[in-house]
């Protein structure tokens, strides 16, 4: 089949679907309904005749077509984003899609360099379309590992083949409580034996799990996969929590969370900036991570 402008899109979308894990919860990234989704990937099934993925109530599932649907879609957009990248590099200017990916919650930390450096790219040139994905830990090395984002800026204890980590600074992570939780006004001397007690969240977004080892009791009766969902459940006085100290600051000032023996329940994670050691950089991905170092160095 001869690709035009309307297949490229219905591959985005199909490939939105596929990184997101079904239609519903496309709809937000895509910002369309999820009847307009199932229409779009149903049009993209039919111009390739293929079956691309399984949906219904036994949830998203791809078809080994759609799996190889899905990697030559990354292919394709790879190849046309290098193609706008080479024509823009000939003519000596800045111009295609600048991709970042992040852990979720760095905006609010005073020391992250993202804003400074679109700000600085986007003077450079008005060619650049940026396009920026908050996901988990592991998904942003994934993302620039397939070459669905130009950078990273997150956090990794394994560090995966292929890509490069260099690092911008320490994050500072307590254990927080809620102003109604009983350790919020205990007195000193009785915070150890409610702590044994204390329901602590459990998450699978634990940026640095295994560094923690402080002896809680983990009782799983609790679970978040982001620090928002951790400060939820904090602030409901029911559990104790990590967060980093620049997401909990809000809270802090306003008294309704505090930590907890910080100079015992603490620890730093590294912030790294991570990027792809096996492609070539383009003009616009080179311009990227050198600002990305320069405007975080500039924070420390």
């Amino acid at each position: 089949m001869q690709v035009q402008d309307v297949d490229l899109r219905l591959l985005r979308i199909f490939v939105a679907i596929v990184e997101c894990g079904g239609l519903s919860a496309a709809e937000s990234r895509l910002n369309i309904g999820r009847s307009t989704i199932s229409s779009h990937l149903s049009d993209l099934e039919v111009r390739l005749g293929l079956k691309l993925c399984k949906r219904g109530r036994s949830g998203f599932e791809l078809t080994e077509p759609g799996r190889i649907t899905y990697q030559a879609s990354l292919e394709l957009m790879q190849q046309c984003e290098a193609f706008a990248t080479t024509v823009a590099s000939s003519k000596n200017e800045l111009s295609g899609r600048a991709t970042i990916s992040v852990i979720d919650t760095m905006v609010s930390d005073p020391r992250c360099g993202v804003a400074g450096a679109i700000a600085a790219l986007k003077q450079k040139s008005n060619n650049i379309q940026f396009d920026i994905n908050v996901c988990e830990a592991r998904e942003v090395e994934t993302s620039v590992v397939n070459g669905r984002s130009l950078v990273g800026l997150g956090v990794s204890r394994h560090h995966l083949r292929g890509l490069d980590y260099f690092p911008l600074y320490n994050e500072n992570n307590y254990l927080y409580c809620g102003i109604s939780h009983p350790l919020f006004a205990c007195e000193p001397s009785n915070v150890e034996n409610l702590l044994q007690q204390a329901e602590v969240v459990s998450s699978n977004y634990m940026r640095d799990k295994e560094t923690r080892n402080d002896g809680l009791n983990y009782q799983n009766t609790a679970v978040a996969y982001h620090d928002e969902g951790i400060a939820h459940l904090i602030l409901s006085g029911q559990f104790i929590g990590y967060l980093p100290d620049h997401y909990a600051s809000y809270w802090v000032e306003k008294g309704l969370i505090k930590a907890i023996l910080p100079d015992r329940y603490s620890y730093k994670i590294p912030v790294v900036l991570i990027t792809s050691k096996n492609n070539t950089p383009s003009p616009l991905a080179h311009a990227l991570i050198e600002q990305m170092k320069l405007c975080h160095q500039s924070q420390l």
